[in-house]
């Protein structure tokens, strides 16, 4: 008895030390309630004027409205978006600079075995934002004017005809390897520091043909110096229903998303990554972000932080898959 008399007050203070450090721990605030308190970053990894550019924008002013704070696109661009996402990999934790990738990203990771971060192990996914098609544009002097007039001049012409992209290991580039593959042609691959230098070139007849978005090809196309194609879209789309899909106009299997999404540093807190994925959800159910987005033959999306990882992932492994295949060496 008298030696359980004597550990009764040790068993005491050590219960009570314990249920002092519950209580502290139970007293600790969730990082998300406050949030923000101050100005967010949205980092842009490419040019001003470029897709990502404009969809982070308007998703930028939906955001500062909802939160009364001023959320700030901050264009870092170089390295197919490299530099961009690892700005976001090595900014601090809290959820206070965000990042706007595309597919690219994906794509970049999948081909290029030597970026300073691992986008699905030092960055995490907020939400898909949007889903988008290319389409395929020509300038006039190529004796095309559909797919397979395409498919049947290139494969009598090979090397003859360029192709420009936003940049080597992007997915402009892989979209024009793709169909490289797909439809047993041989293009000539030009890389250019964004999809804006890329498209001059093509009106300049530097380059003979790429993939582009609806925005940024519409005033050509109205104007008959560029021919577009096709999209590259699975389906055709009510943006332009007059556009056949790569795959129905002679090219089967060819399928090219260019989303765009949000994604974080990986140690960003969960519930702040909650937070925003509903803010920016909320935000693209906005009629007028609807409108906007959907001009440009995007489709808002709005996935769960899950959802978005599981998708990176599966896109990493599909351009993956594709390079083997194809057994392509990226200059």
């Amino acid at each position: 008895m008298s030696r359980l008399k004597r550990n009764i007050p040790l068993f005491a203070v050590s219960c009570a030390a314990m249920c002092a450090s519950l209580s502290t721990f139970a007293a600790q605030p969730d990082p998300a309630q406050a949030y923000p308190e101050r100005s967010v970053r949205f980092i842009v990894p490419f040019e001003p004027g470029a897709g990502t550019d404009i969809t982070a924008r308007t998703i930028a002013a939906k955001l500062s409205d909802r939160w009364k704070q001023q959320v700030i696109a901050d264009n870092r661009t170089g390295g197919a978006g490299a530099v961009g996402l690892e700005t976001t990999k090595n900014a601090v934790p809290d959820g206070y600079t965000i990042c706007l990738i595309s597919a690219s990203s994906s794509v970049n990771s999948a081909v290029n075995t030597k970026l300073p971060y691992d986008l699905t192990r030092d960055l995490q996914g907020i939400t898909q934002a949007t889903s988008l098609f290319y389409a395929l544009y020509l300038h006039p002097s190529v004796p095309a004017t559909n797919i397979k007039e395409l498919v049947a001049y290139t494969k009598a012409n090979p090397r003859k005809l360029n192709y420009g992209s936003s940049g080597t290991g992007g997915l402009q580039h892989l979209s024009g390897e793709l169909f490289d593959y797909l439809a047993g042609t041989r293009l000539t691959h030009v890389p250019y520091k964004g999809s804006a230098p890329a498209l001059i070139a093509a009106i300049a007849n530097e380059t003979q043909l790429g993939f582009g978005t609806l925005l940024g090809l519409r005033q050509y196309m109205q104007s008959g110096r560029l021919r577009v194609l096709g999209i590259t879209a699975a389906k055709r789309s009510a943006a332009a229903p007059e556009l056949p899909t790569i795959a129905e106009a002679g090219v089967p299997g060819y399928a090219v998303d260019q989303w765009y999404g949000v994604i974080t540093g990986a140690k960003v807190p969960a519930s702040i990554v909650s937070k925003i994925n509903n803010a920016i959800i909320e935000s693209l159910k906005a009629p007028d972000v609807v409108q906007r987005l959907t001009s440009d033959g995007s489709t808002p999306i709005g996935s769960t932080p899950e959802q978005f990882n599981v998708h990176i992932k599966s896109e990493i492994s599909k351009w993956r898959k594709l390079a083997a295949d194809a057994k392509l060496t990226l200059q």
